[in-house]
């Protein structure tokens, strides 16, 4: 497990940072358009467009990442229970663990 959670913190701390980024670079084309134009409607135009791309982006790549962390908590768990069932199978006599094998092939 302690790769798993090694996995999990990068996924944090680039996310993080990937967020932070993307304030800083929001927060940046706000001061730049205030400046540059007179115009509320320039401004907002500006901001909005960034703001749409960097949301875009962010929330995607935090998408993604929660979605392959919840893969891979699900594969773990399918494998630990596919291991204690075939343990609970080693320790039936052989013709029950047969027939058990054979019932569960019809489902």
């Amino acid at each position: 497990m302690p790769e798993q959670q090694q996995i999990d913190q990068q996924r944090i701390r680039y996310g993080l940072w990937i967020i932070l980024t993307g304030f800083a670079l929001v927060a940046l084309i706000t001061v730049v358009s205030i400046f540059k134009w007179n115009d509320v409607t320039s401004v907002a135009t500006s901001i909005g467009a960034t703001t749409s791309l960097v949301g875009t982006v962010v929330g995607s790549f935090l998408g993604v990442q929660v979605g392959s962390a919840g893969k891979e908590r699900v594969e773990t768990d399918r494998q630990r229970l596919e291991d204690t069932v075939r343990l609970a199978l080693s320790m039936l006599p052989p013709e029950v663990a047969k027939q058990l094998q054979e019932e569960m092939k019809r489902y």
